[in-house]
């Protein structure tokens, strides 16, 4: 079977500085796959680039066997590619609302969009009560509702999620684990960068451990969970 997203040798740099050296992984429909590893591994760059915002100097990307060399992001989002950006990047003085909306700001489906809007209240219902209040009034946990909701209305056939528990209490670091859990019980493909290793590989079908910008390590979830290198490195295990 052909994976839905496919990266083959994949390197990115910064200037003189290689961030990505060469990395290659894929994602077959319907899965979780994480990777994890340290601050400046790579993790979020890699999803930068999936997404067009950031142009690779090597390696190929096909998703869901199309190349997306040299496409820019908002056909990369058309294709059915969407990324809920680390820091969640809402806009603040627009309305929860008017943020959904431009989640689907390329579609021309209005009641399909009205549905789809819906869901998301369905799936986040704090959301639904606060739809006229301002992004940037919410509090930390509610915006990344949103920022995951606003991705999820482009109808993405892979869901890109970069530290979606950040700077969150446990308890909405729960319920954001859980409405991924559940994203995935639906059928959503999701990509997760994610600093809680622990959450990231309970929930995921296949994982890879990055390391200054290389995958160092690859497995199930739960194989890497029980793997003595990544329990003492990102488990916090002796």
């Amino acid at each position: 079977m052909t994976a839905l997203l496919e990266v083959e040798d994949l390197r990115v740099a910064y200037g003189k500085i290689v961030a990505v050296k060469g990395i290659s992984f894929s994602v077959e429909a319907g899965q979780v796959v994480t990777l994890i590893g340290t601050n400046g591994a790579g993790k979020t760059t890699t999803l930068r680039t999936l997404s067009g915002l950031l142009k690779p100097v090597g390696g190929k990307i096909l998703f869901d066997g199309q190349s997306l060399d040299g496409m820019p992001a908002h056909k990369i989002v058309t294709l059915g590619l969407a990324h809920s950006p680390e820091g969640r990047r809402l806009f603040p003085r627009l309305s929860v609302a008017e943020n959904l909306d431009l989640g689907a700001f390329l579609r021309r489906d209005a009641k399909a969009v009205q549905e789809d809007a819906d869901r998301i209240y369905e799936l986040f219902p704090i959301l639904g009560e606060r739809r006229r209040q301002a992004a940037g009034t919410l509090s930390g946990g509610e915006q990344q509702m949103l920022a995951m909701g606003r991705a999820l209305m482009s109808r993405p056939k892979l869901l890109m999620l970069d530290e979606p528990s950040m700077g969150l209490s446990p308890i909405m670091m729960q319920k954001i684990m859980e409405t991924i859990t559940e994203l995935k019980s639906q059928g959503t493909t999701i990509l997760l960068v994610e600093q809680n290793a622990q959450a990231a590989l309970s929930l995921a079908d296949h994982g890879h451990v990055m390391e200054v910008g290389e995958i160092v390590l690859s497995g199930t979830g739960e194989d890497l969970m029980h793997d003595e290198s990544v329990r003492k490195a990102y488990l916090g295990e002796d």
